[in-house]
């Protein structure tokens, strides 16, 4: 499942987690106007919070290892440096 046009390593967006510890970190997945389950992936850190805004928490993964990610949270496509609208993301009133 991993796609040979993806970067060494992603930056994907998670729910809440404590810190810099990624091991309770969840991948948020999210759904496509059509209706299948998209894995957010970016590039780059600075991409990431275009795309999702300064408040998303995110991990690191190596492209390698979302096979793995898939198997436990299977997903549809991968959509690469995408956007989230504004009304959809994280804000710091989330996580006071």
């Amino acid at each position: 499942m991993t796609n040979p046009h993806l970067p060494p390593v992603v930056y994907l967006p998670t729910g809440r987690h404590a810190g810099t510890d990624t091991t309770d970190a969840t991948v948020e997945l999210r759904r496509t106007e059509d209706g299948r389950l998209a894995l957010l992936a970016f590039s780059a850190i600075d991409r990431l919070v275009e795309g999702c805004g300064e408040h998303q928490p995110w991990m690191m993964v190596r492209t390698e290892h979302l096979q793995e990610l898939h198997q436990a949270r299977p997903y549809d496509v991968i959509l690469l440096d995408g956007v989230i609208p504004g009304e959809l993301r994280h804000t710091s009133a989330q996580w006071a």
